[in-house]
């Protein structure tokens, strides 16, 4: 079967639940732009948010929130925060122990895309996407045109597609 054909099936499954996580030492529900772009894109798009916090950059509180979101019906979850390389920047770290499985091509991608936005500053970022308990999981960095460009370029065109492929038995 084509890819065409993968994304075809996929649409008929369904919604797809999604869990949200933004990782800020700052922001709020109020103030998080990510969290509220997020939410109107996925549920325009016909899926569910399954699960949405705000967390702050430590360790713990990264990998307990991963392990409650795999715990749930999502098939997807979406961390923006704490990729770059400041010494409060843990997500990456703590996510790339867990993964199960990783999907190199997401970051790669993702900072070739962000080059043409910033520059040479893309080799900062440590986006990065996997597996994890049966779930699909992506980091990206917490700009808003970060999450915005990894989500329009990236995410949203094999959403369906994702879905479908880690849910095959």
């Amino acid at each position: 079967m084509s890819t065409a054909d993968h994304k075809e099936l996929a649409r008929q499954l369904g919604p797809i639940g999604i869990c949200l996580v933004t990782v800020s030492d700052t922001r709020t529900e109020q103030t998080d732009l990510n969290g509220k772009f997020l939410k109107e894109e996925i549920e325009a798009l016909g899926h569910r948010v399954d699960g949405y916090r705000i967390i702050k950059d430590e360790p713990d509180q990264v990998a307990a929130i991963l392990d409650e979101f795999a715990g749930t019906a999502c098939q997807l979850i979406l961390f923006n925060g704490g990729t770059g390389i400041s010494p409060r920047d843990t997500t990456f770290d703590v996510l790339s122990r867990k993964l199960e499985k990783t999907l190199p091509g997401f970051g790669e991608l993702f900072r070739m895309l962000s080059y043409d936005e910033v520059g040479a500053a893309a080799m900062l970022s440590r986006a990065t996407a996997g597996i994890y308990s049966g779930k699909v999981v992506f980091s990206t960095p917490g700009s808003t045109n970060a999450v915005s460009v990894a989500w329009k370029k990236l995410i949203r065109p094999e959403l369906e597609h994702l879905a479908w492929e880690v849910g095959r038995k």
